[in-house]
C-alpha cells in the first residue's frame, strides 16, 4: 500500500506541472489575442488576422443590440478604414475552464481625432473563446457601455 501511495504521489508531481504550464500558456495566447492580436486586426483591416481569431459561429452584440455574425465583422474591417490613432484593451477578466472554454473580459479605449476634435471613447466588452485543435477562436463577444467623449470640450 505504501509504494502505491508513493507511485501516485511522484506521478502527480510529475504531471502537475505541465498542467499548470498548460494554463499559464493559454493565459499568455488569451492575452496576447485579445490585447494585441484582436485590435490589430481592426486598426489594420487585417481580415486574414481576423479571420482566424473569430470562429466561424462567431457572434456578437454591439452596444445597441444589433447582432453581427463572422461575415458581418469582415466585411466591416475590410470595408471601413479606421479613423482613430490608438486602439488598445485592457482586461479585467480572464477565465479558462477545463472544458477548453475561455471568458475575456475588459475595457476598450479607442483615441482619435475627427471634425469635433480629439475624442477618447470606450467601452466594455465581454469575450467567450473556445479551443479548437489547440488553437483559440472567439464565439461570442458584447459590447456594452459605449461612451465617445471629446478631450478638448471638458
Amino acid at each position: 500500500m505504501m509504494r502505491i501511495s508513493l507511485l501516485l504521489f511522484l506521478v502527480s508531481c510529475f504531471f502537475y506541472p505541465v498542467v499548470i504550464q498548460a494554463q499559464s500558456t493559454d493565459e499568455e495566447v488569451l492575452r496576447h489575442l485579445k490585447e494585441v492580436e484582436w485590435p490589430k486586426a481592426y486598426q489594420d483591416q487585417d481580415t486574414a488576422l481576423l479571420g482566424r481569431i473569430l470562429a466561424s459561429e462567431f457572434e456578437m452584440i454591439d452596444a445597441s443590440g444589433n447582432v453581427f455574425r463572422k461575415k458581418d465583422e469582415m466585411l466591416y474591417v475590410r470595408d471601413f478604414k479606421p479613423t482613430y490613432e490608438t486602439f488598445d484593451f485592457n482586461i479585467s477578466r480572464l477565465d479558462i475552464f477545463e472544458n477548453n472554454t475561455a471568458i475575456v473580459s475588459g475595457l476598450g479605449v479607442i483615441t482619435g481625432s475627427d471634425e469635433d476634435g480629439k475624442y477618447q471613447t470606450t467601452y466594455h466588452s465581454s469575450n467567450v473563446l473556445i479551443k479548437r485543435d489547440d488553437t483559440w477562436q472567439a464565439v461570442s463577444s458584447h459590447v456594452s457601455g459605449l461612451q465617445k467623449n471629446y478631450l478638448d470640450k471638458q
